[in-house]
């Protein structure tokens, strides 16, 4: 029986999800995996970097939802990343921080630093990987440590570990697919008769649209999971900025629903594809006409779809129906699992 000293960056949703996730499998990890955990280290902007080796209370952890309560809850607070590392010595870093779309940063350094004090990394940020992949993977072979990030594209959905493990030798030629669950959500409102505000505040309602949901609707969180994809999956660098994207803000409710009537809804489309001579990668998000006859008109609400074209398998699909918080803490969790097992 191993015990796994964990540290969260970030407290939000996501590493909040995990936390609840990782108590309710808690005997299964124990009894089939062989694996114990405890909290060492918590950060975020709001509580600071704090820490308690001997392992935060996780009830505790879970009630407090800000700087004032985490007053109470016993540990030491640190002033630096590393001294936090130091204090909390974790085997296994969560890394779940805000995307910076342009450089990646924060992110970045508090992976590196993270392997480089000998900590497994796990991350459910794009940044990194858009930016920082190779980089990041020699780091952590040098240092011996895994560098994981299955929750950064459709949630749990295995696709990273799909092509790592169950599908080796095989060539991407390209995918397809709809990777953005607010303009899906957006598009499927305005065909049941909203404009695209109305569409848009119903969809801040739900808490499935930011407060500023431009970065979804003008297509960047899509080009950044289709860099993502080409980066790893397709071992071409593609920055999100090389990605052609154009978002849904241009769509009115009347050509949205004109277009459901016509029998080809609009969806708003990633693809990716290898040249002629297989060594890059032409990609693009764009609003497009997709006919009934086709699977990935049917997608709606926050559902995901994903087709990958490989020389073997001509079409091979993966389908994400109404995901939340859980199927993004599941794929750290399942990372975790890879780890522990390792």
């Amino acid at each position: 029986m191993k015990v796994f000293r964990l540290g969260l960056l970030g407290f939000g949703n996501v590493n909040r999800t995990l936390v609840e996730l990782l108590r309710k499998k808690d005997t299964e990890l124990r009894e089939r995996h062989g694996v114990q955990w405890q909290i060492t280290g918590v950060a975020s902007r709001r509580i600071g970097w704090r820490v308690n080796a001997a392992g935060f209370d996780v009830a505790g952890l879970l009630r407090a939802s800000g700087s004032d309560a985490f007053a109470g809850i016993r540990g030491q607070e640190c002033k630096r990343y590393n001294d936090w590392l130091d204090a909390a010595r974790p085997d296994v870093v969560f890394e779940a921080t805000s995307l910076n779309v342009e450089n990646g940063q924060p992110a970045i350094d508090h992976i590196r630093a993270a392997l480089e004090h000998g900590a497994h990394a796990i991350t459910a940020n794009k940044g990194p990987i858009v930016h920082a992949y190779e980089e990041l993977r020699e780091v952590a072979k040098q240092h011996g440590k895994q560098f994981l990030f299955e929750s950064t594209v459709m949630d749990g959905i295995p696709i990273f570990s799909l092509f790592r493990n169950s599908l080796p030798v095989i060539e991407v030629k390209g995918f397809t697919g709809i990777l953005n669950s607010t303009t899906n959500v957006i598009l499927t409102g305005m065909e049941g008769g909203l404009t695209f505000d109305d569409s848009l505040a119903e969809a801040q309602r739900l808490g499935i649209a930011e407060t500023d949901a431009s970065y979804d609707i003008d297509g960047w969180d899509a080009a950044v999971k289709v860099a993502a994809l080409v980066n790893v999956i397709m071992g071409v660098p593609l920055p999100p900025d090389k990605v052609q994207r154009e978002g849904i803000r241009g769509l009115s409710g009347e050509a949205v629903r004109a277009a459901r009537r016509a029998g080809t809804p609009y969806k708003l489309m990633c693809r990716a594809r290898r040249d002629k001579n297989g060594s890059a990668v032409n990609a693009s998000v764009r609003p497009e006409q997709i006919p009934l006859t086709d699977p990935m008109a049917l997608v709606g609400g926050t559902s995901s779809i994903i087709q990958f074209e490989t020389d073997i398998f001509p079409g091979l699909t993966l389908t994400e129906e109404d995901p939340g918080l859980y199927a993004t803490a599941y794929g750290m969790l399942a990372d975790f699992i890879r780890v522990a097992g390792s």
